[in-house]
């Protein structure tokens, strides 16, 4: 399996993850509080990273690098407490489908602006009609996912 492919099925299982993220969240979420849980998670997520980092690194070197360099690229550590505490809140009240569905229909969205206008140092990309018309049914479908 070639770079892409891998990188196609390491998405997917993301995918997947994440789908089990938002039933167990919000199970644990109506168990100890909306708080309690997404610290449960950052906790767990934060042990096994470390692990992670330590066997296959043995050095925490990288991490520093990480922290030393432009305070914008620490973003994605914010967005994932946002997303968790979001999937703890709606997977209960909304559904996992509709949770799922305005979780991507949000990143989709957000997405293309970034690819856009060139934010964070990505490559701009037109935005065209069909990639329009995509985001506008896939908010119409997303809206549909609330009607239970």
């Amino acid at each position: 399996m070639g770079s892409t492919g891998f990188a196609a099925t390491l998405a997917f299982v993301a995918g997947l993850g994440g789908a089990v993220q938002i039933a167990t969240q919000g199970r644990l979420g109506d168990r100890v509080g909306s708080l309690e849980a997404l610290a449960c998670a950052v906790l767990v997520g934060a042990v096994l990273t470390v692990c992670v980092v330590l066997v296959a690194r043995r050095t925490f070197d990288g991490v520093r690098e990480g922290f030393a360099g432009p305070k914008w690229m620490l973003l994605g550590g914010i967005m994932s407490v946002v997303i968790v505490l979001s999937i703890t809140i709606a997977g209960p009240k909304i559904g996992i489908v509709a949770t799922t569905a305005f979780l991507i229909v949000g990143q989709f969205g957000l997405a293309t602006a970034i690819d856009r206008l060139g934010w964070f140092g990505v490559e701009q990309v037109p935005i065209g009609w069909a990639r329009l018309t995509g985001l506008v049914l896939l908010a119409a479908g997303a809206a549909l996912t609330l009607k239970r």
